[in-house]
């Protein structure tokens, strides 16, 4: 079978998912949106992978912006024009796509109704809800048009698709509301990339390189865009004490915003570092005592933050500010993995993550849980098995 799974955001664990399956005999083709400044994974073949993977990246000429509204609609548009050229000349046996804007998910299922390849819908998040809301916010009464035309495009391509994938069951309540069928609709939780993703020592090879000191250190790790509050993470640098750093490995305008704050000294509490490459990702991780992790309210209900995954594998106690309603909030809160905060609770997002630094076995208690619920459920060989039952189904018809 050849399968082309798309994941515009070129998350870690999706690489792996690709690399398992290409093991098993399948032709997989991956692609991922190549001009994003985002984390990624492993993007490109190495030693011990199979001969029938093969990596496609995307948009990689494309004058992208994710704060200037036309310009990024534009990039979406012409993004789903380039890769549905791409799945009309290969023609693939199946397609599935996740993490994708919804004008350029438009493209990618065009090519595959032209050349009657099997789509699956691939929700990690709804799209058009999130953006709705937020463009309200930015945009009072044309944000509201725009959100509903997105909500349009949306719900027709669920409608459409062959096959439409959650990440968890509580994504049903939108799609039953939107009319599609249950039994054109599955469950497959997200996972971390278990095997890539290590419990090691704080003091990594990539601390001592990056001048990391020995006090207690609140690491950030991945994008702050639209949906993320940085201000949560500035308020924990004023409050954490000498020797102690909020370490901040990140792209985006939050990102430029907290890392002009802190070489201006009004942030002195705060270390900025670009985002690292998957290679040194578990280094990364480890290199911190507390991790860090925030969702507006706005995004919150329909967002699921992948770094929490990959948290969970790298054994550090987690700090979250989420809706209460966040299938990660609600993960930590189960596990005891982590402590979860309001999204707009600057001052509880520093008092748990200082509770943190300063009980030594409450941190290696809740590293430990989280670790843990990683070995249980991200087993590869087990998602792997799930997502060739879709695949069939999906040819099938069923």
């Amino acid at each position: 079978m050849h399968i082309l799974l798309h994941d515009f955001a070129g998350h870690p664990f999706q690489a792996e998912l690709s690399r398992a399956l290409a093991r098993r005999g399948h032709r997989v083709t991956h692609a991922w949106f190549a001009g994003d400044t985002g984390p990624k994974g492993r993007m490109a073949r190495t030693e011990g992978d199979a001969d029938t993977l093969a990596f496609l990246p995307a948009g990689q000429d494309l004058r992208y912006s994710k704060t200037d509204f036309l310009r990024r609609r534009a990039g979406d548009i012409a993004y789903g024009k380039e890769l549905g050229q791409a799945i009309c000349a290969m023609k693939p046996d199946v397609v599935i796509s996740g993490n994708t804007p919804t004008e350029a998910q438009e493209g990618i299922q065009r090519a595959c109704r032209q050349t009657g390849t099997p789509f699956i819908y691939w929700c990690q998040d709804f799209y058009s809800v999130a953006a709705s809301r937020l463009l309200a916010r930015k945009l009072p009464g044309p944000g509201h048009l725009i959100g509903g035309y997105y909500r349009f495009l949306e719900r027709r391509q669920m409608r459409r698709a062959s096959r439409v994938l959650h990440i968890t069951e509580s994504f049903r309540a939108q799609t039953d509301a939107w009319g599609i069928p249950r039994e054109r609709v599955s469950v497959i939780p997200n996972w971390g990339a278990l095997d890539e993703i290590g419990v090691l020592d704080r003091n990594t090879a990539w601390a001592q390189a990056n001048g990391l000191g020995p006090g207690t250190r609140f690491l950030y790790s991945g994008t702050l865009a639209m949906k993320h509050n940085p201000e949560l993470l500035a308020g924990l640098a004023r409050a954490v004490t000498a020797g102690d750093q909020v370490v901040l490995v990140s792209a985006g305008v939050g990102a430029d915003g907290l890392a002009a704050r802190a070489a201006d000294g009004t942030l002195p509490g705060m270390r900025v570092l670009p985002l690292q490459p998957f290679e040194v990702f578990p280094q990364v991780l480890a290199s911190g005592d507390i991790l860090l992790a925030v969702i507006e309210r706005e995004a919150g209900t329909f967002s699921v933050p992948s770094k929490i995954l990959s948290y969970l594998c790298a054994g550090r106690p987690i700090v979250l500010a989420a809706p209460g309603d966040n299938l990660a909030a609600q993960i930590l809160r189960e596990t005891g993995a982590g402590q979860v905060v309001e999204p707009e609770d600057t001052e509880g997002f520093a008092a748990a993550a200082q509770a943190f630094r300063d009980d030594p076995a409450a941190r290696q208690a809740a590293g430990a849980a989280g670790r843990a619920y990683a070995e249980a459920h991200f087993d590869l060989e087990r998602v792997a098995d799930k997502f060739e039952t879709l695949f069939s189904e999906a040819r099938n018809g069923l």
